[in-house]
């Protein structure tokens, strides 16, 4: 018998086994961990399943045990269901943000590049005043007003 019995057999008000099933997953120090899982899965099925599983995969399903039967507890009518679905409402609204916003992205990006490509356009079709790439300025920039004075 061990000096200290598991929360699950405190629980159930029996004494612990040297070989409990539980002890090594409901320690002592947290009572409500098993009371959670007892209130939903009961002992007995508990205990069923921790036993069909190999050792090594015990303290997960325990880990999982508690976390569902905590949700059904906070969330009686969805359980941890409820929270897997706002989690994916979430995903699937940060997905939509982001491809509004790749959208405007793009299309402020071709909106500049259309801008920029008429700007130089406009550039070649009329005279220009601004001196080319080497800093010479254009000779199409030199207008003969003497005519306009006659």
């Amino acid at each position: 018998m061990n000096s200290s019995r598991c929360a699950a057999c405190k629980h159930l008000r029996r004494r612990c086994p040297s070989d409990c099933i539980f002890s090594p997953y409901f320690p002592a120090n947290n009572p409500r961990r098993f009371a959670y899982v007892h209130k939903i899965y009961g002992a007995s099925n508990v205990g069923k399943i921790l036993q069909d599983l190999p050792v090594s995969r015990r303290a997960e399903a325990a880990d999982s045990l508690y976390y569902e039967a905590y949700c059904r507890i906070k969330d009686p009518v969805y359980g941890c269901v409820g929270l897997i679905t706002i989690l994916h409402q979430q995903i699937y609204d940060a997905q939509c943000q982001l491809a509004r916003i790749q959208a405007e992205i793009a299309a402020l990006s071709s909106q500049s590049q259309s801008e920029v490509q008429q700007y130089r356009q406009d550039e070649n079709v009329g005279p220009s005043f601004l001196p080319d790439q080497n800093g010479v300025p254009n000779s199409t920039s030199y207008y003969d007003i003497s005519t306009w004075f006659d």
